[in-house]
């Protein structure tokens, strides 16, 4: 795919990039059109399952606009930590035929998100610090103490897992004996989630570090494949699911009460939050300047953690046409 330099990479470019953003998919042949709020997805006879990736941006399980280059930056970063944890846990990758597609195995999707936190903070309805701020101090079954901030380190790394209902709809934040006397999973199965879990956390965690990063928190989800194996699905470590804060200035800013500087979609929450409540109000239109900033950081998280500069493709050609021809194998007519 031709490609500019990472040097090349500025605001210029990401505002001419406004017009080359991919927020719809349609492909004729395929069926079984899933459309989510970032990735439409397509399942194959085979079992297996087509994901693209769009530009699209959710946030406070709304879509609130398109972010350039966003949907290649998710897959990207994706592939990264799927291939540096696939010694921790099986994943559901199979290729990656273009920048924002992963062909994956279908799995038997378990109905839960397993949370991993090490700071109290957040801003949506589900975040823990929300809940503090409610008075809350036994979040997901975790004994929380008085006198905390938001932005603080936890004692120590907390799992505060969420139902995943079928077909969208609300997470719930709740403890793991509520989700196995719901019976939405089986002791066991929650005993082997836990203990994948805190591993790839603690992977995601080391790799950060020695990029100047804190992998704050991050969310899993696990399927079984056709043998009844746990594995990897969705995405993992990417700025959608999780929040990269720079180690550098977290102590200073944290000291002074500030937000942390991020690499990951808080940084839209937080200018939502200042506009209007995101969960019930219309929605501001989101400047272009806000936009390009929000490109900038995904792209430096990309390039942060994976030290590979990121190859911006050649705007001439549609994104939607570029992935029709990568996919032209999965169609019929093929």
């Amino acid at each position: 795919m031709p490609s500019l330099s990472s040097s090349a990479i500025g605001p210029e470019l990401l505002r001419r990039a406004l017009c080359y953003r991919l927020t719809e998919v349609d492909l004729p042949g395929l069926s079984n059109h899933y459309r989510g709020k970032v990735r439409d997805n397509y399942s194959l006879p085979d079992g297996r399952r087509i994901l693209i990736a769009t530009d699209r941006q959710s946030a406070f399980d709304r879509v609130l606009a398109a972010v350039p280059f966003k949907g290649q930056v998710l897959t990207e970063i994706a592939r990264f930590w799927f291939e540096r944890t696939a010694d921790i846990c099986a994943n559901h990758v199979l290729s990656h035929p273009d920048p924002n597609v992963l062909v994956a195995q279908e799995l038997i999707m378990l109905p839960v998100e397993v949370v991993v936190r090490d700071y109290l903070t957040g801003s949506t309805d589900t975040s823990i610090w929300t809940a503090y701020a409610k008075g809350v101090r036994k979040f997901c079954g975790n004994p929380l103490a008085e006198g905390m901030v938001k932005n603080q380190k936890l004692p120590e790394t907390l799992l505060t897992p969420s139902t995943k209902p079928a077909g969208g709809g609300h997470d719930v934040s709740v403890s793991p004996d509520e989700l196995i006397a719901r019976g939405c999973i089986t002791p066991e199965q929650w005993g082997e989630l836990a203990e994948v879990s805190l591993r790839l956390f603690a992977r995601g965690r080391e790799i950060a570090a020695a990029n100047g990063l804190i992998l704050v928190d991050t969310k899993y989800e696990f399927g079984l494949d056709r043998l009844g194996r746990l594995t990897l699905a969705d995405e993992i470590h990417t700025p959608d699911s999780s929040r990269y804060w720079f180690a550098e200035s977290y102590a200073a800013r944290h000291a002074a009460g500030q937000e942390p500087d991020s690499l990951d979609k808080e940084f839209l929450r937080l200018w939502l939050r200042a506009r209007c409540n995101p969960y019930t109000d219309p929605l501001p239109e989101i400047p272009e300047d806000v936009l390009v900033e929000f490109a900038e950081k995904y792209i430096r998280l990309y390039e942060t953690i994976t030290g590979k500069p990121f190859a911006v493709p050649d705007m001439t050609t549609p994104i939607l046409d570029r992935i029709r021809l990568a996919l032209a194998e999965f169609t019929p007519a093929a």
